[in-house]
């Protein structure tokens, strides 16, 4: 279903953010959507995702498409990008953000189910809306890849090493994608965010508020916002810079474990 005011408003640029229902896709959402731009948006939650669909036409008088799949499973993945209309192919930007860490627990106390749904999804559906969106940049000769990333994938933290090898997962399959597309003239960028008050902790400890929320107190983390920002940013440099990684953390965050709380 296509969410728009008039089906003749043309914007600039095609933005397709995967995991946009929540947390950094939903601000990136609004962010791009803010500054002209229409969009392609995904996750799972039906409802939420056309409630966003219908509020950013509303607010923003952009064109919207949502696309209700799991990025975990290839099959749906592909044909989402196969079925696309043909005026949504042009797309600009891709913003791999669907991410998630379930469980904070030794390895040998870990549970195995957390550990296929962040490999499932941090890894493998990063790699699969690359590699079926990819050929229609390569086609084009331009575009721009963003990943959300992690600190996580920047160094390792206690209880955290499987939840840290998707995102360190993250930091090389950016790099081998940049290697391999920069003869195609697409740009290829990692975010990395640091603490960020969003649905994260209340995913990692499975719906426990309390201890989600602990995770807070004591400091300003970022909000979801200011990963927004930064990923607006990057693509509103001249077509000859790129920014290969960028990593943003909350001033009180000086490394993965090391934050100052009041």
């Amino acid at each position: 279903m296509l969410f728009a005011i008039s089906p003749i408003f043309i914007m600039t640029k095609i933005i397709f953010i995967t995991g946009a229902t929540a947390g950094f896709g939903m601000a990136i959402a609004r962010k791009f959507a803010e500054n002209g731009h229409n969009l392609i948006i995904t996750g799972r939650r039906k409802i939420l995702l056309e409630e966003l669909a219908k509020e950013l036409v509303i607010n923003f008088n952009v064109e919207v498409l949502p696309l209700c799949f799991d990025v975990r499973k290839s099959a749906e993945a592909e044909s989402a990008i196969a079925n696309l209309p043909e005026k949504w192919k042009n797309i600009d930007v891709l913003v791999n953000n669907a991410g998630l860490a379930v469980g904070l627990n030794p390895i040998h106390e870990a549970v195995v189910d957390d550990w296929e749904r962040m490999i499932d999804t941090n890894v493998k559906g990063l790699l699969y809306m690359t590699r079926f969106i990819s050929p229609l940049m390569v086609a084009r000769q331009q575009g721009h890849i963003i990943n959300i990333g992690s600190v996580a994938g920047e160094e390792v933290y206690p209880m955290g090493s499987v939840y840290c090898g998707s995102k360190f997962a993250v930091d090389a399959i950016t790099k081998g994608t940049r290697i391999d597309l920069v003869s195609h003239n697409i740009k290829v960028t990692q975010i990395a965010p640091g603490a960020a008050n969003t649905e994260f902790s209340l995913v990692r400890f499975k719906g426990d508020k309390t201890r989600a929320d602990n995770v807070y107190n004591g400091f300003q983390p970022l909000a979801a916002a200011d990963v927004a920002d930064a990923v607006f940013y990057v693509t509103t440099l001249p077509p000859h810079v790129n920014i290969n990684d960028m990593v943003l953390m909350p001033t009180a965050q000086a490394s993965a474990i090391n934050i100052h709380k009041k």
